[in-house]
């Protein structure tokens, strides 16, 4: 079987390379390309249980520089406020279709019970970096919440914009479930650095890095994806035809 993080950081980084822009026109390409998405993820839900873990490292494997991918300071007026206030004042508000939305302070966030973990990041640019991760499994926010039965997605507003244009990503339920699938705030045993999403980012183990959304400021649940910004679950997917689900 082809190791998907392998053919991800060689032969599809070579298309992404290679002539992209003539592909990333081709309509005929991205029905192929939304075709492999969900053959990947039907086959990955049918060959791996819901709860299947994404290997774990020990504390030797881990890379001695941990890399940024995408945004690595987002260029608001709030941010730069929060970062010279050391987030002091930043909160994260959990909503949509929940029965309790949430507005948390992140020191109560950080003391409420996290989990550690050793893992691999895959950046679609072809790299890969081992980090440890501490923080909140995101089952518990959603239960805290009383998360709605229409909900189907959890969609992750961010800080960080593109021109006019906010960040956002979303998983499904099976994955916001997964055990692996972490608030995370802290790194290496440090707390998030600035470049590497502080003061909260989203850790989901089985799916490529641009999935990882940072800077999170907001949690949703939805029941469709549809009337959210491009209606295509992120922003890469929205602007860049990037797949909506990255499993690895």
């Amino acid at each position: 079987m082809i190791d998907r993080r392998k053919f991800i950081a060689t032969g599809a980084s070579g298309l992404l390379l290679g002539g992209c822009d003539r592909l990333n026109n081709s309509a005929g390409f991205r029905g192929l390309l939304r075709s492999a998405e969900k053959l990947t993820m039907a086959s990955q839900r049918l060959i791996a249980p819901r709860d299947a873990l994404a290997r774990e490292y020990g504390e030797a494997d881990l890379s001695p520089i941990f890399r940024s991918n995408g945004t690595r300071m987002p260029g608001t007026p709030e941010y730069a406020r929060h970062a010279a206030e050391q987030f002091a004042n930043w909160r994260l508000v959990v909503d949509g279709l929940v029965a309790r939305p949430l507005s948390i302070p992140l020191q109560t966030l950080r003391s409420l019970p996290h989990r550690v973990q050793i893992t691999r990041h895959d950046c679609v640019e072809g790299w890969s970096a081992i980090g440890k991760w501490h923080g909140v499994q995101l089952w518990r926010l959603l239960q805290l919440a009383g998360l709605s039965s229409r909900a189907k997605y959890i969609v992750f507003h961010c800080a960080d914009r593109f021109g006019e244009k906010p960040y956002y990503e979303s998983i499904d339920l099976i994955d916001a479930f997964h055990p692996q699938t972490l608030i995370a705030w802290g790194l290496n045993g440090h707390l998030l650095p600035i470049p590497n999403g502080a003061p909260l980012r989203l850790r989901v183990e089985r799916q490529l890095g641009y999935k990882q959304a940072k800077y999170i400021e907001r949690i949703e649940a939805v029941d469709s994806l549809g009337p959210i910004h491009g209606g295509k679950g992120g922003y890469w997917e929205d602007n860049v035809d990037y797949e909506w689900y990255a499993g690895i």
